[in-house]
């Protein structure tokens, strides 16, 4: 049994992956990467195996730099909007990790949805 919080990230990762996978049909991940002091997302084909678009809040020209906030994620999901109607895509899947779907998390996912990004 799972009792640690690295054993029970890493399982509920692995169950939201899997169930994207069983689901995904072809469509772009939109993967989701927290740490401590940043966030970072991509848009995945992992068909293909490439990166589409990414956007994190180590770029200088968000203005965010080095911070982990709901502003900060707010403005790298806004940008990542916008990159992906750039390379044209529109549909994608919301792969949060083993993150759970909350504060930052969800601010980054709601900016998206505003952007223009399906999921």
């Amino acid at each position: 049994m799972a009792n640690n919080k690295r054993e029970l990230f890493l399982k509920r990762r692995m169950r939201v992956r899997n169930k994207i996978k069983a689901t995904s049909h072809g469509r772009l991940r939109l993967s989701v990467h927290r740490s401590s002091k940043n966030i970072s997302v991509q848009l995945i084909d992992d068909v293909k195996g490439v990166t589409v678009a990414s956007a994190s809040s180590l770029e200088k020209d968000l203005g965010v730099v080095g911070k982990n906030n709901v502003e900060a994620s707010t403005k790298v999901g806004a940008a990542i909007a916008e990159r992906a109607k750039k390379a044209g895509v529109e549909e994608c899947y919301f792969d949060r990790g083993g993150f759970l779907f909350h504060g930052k998390i969800k601010a980054l996912a709601d900016a998206a949805r505003e952007g223009g990004l399906k999921f």
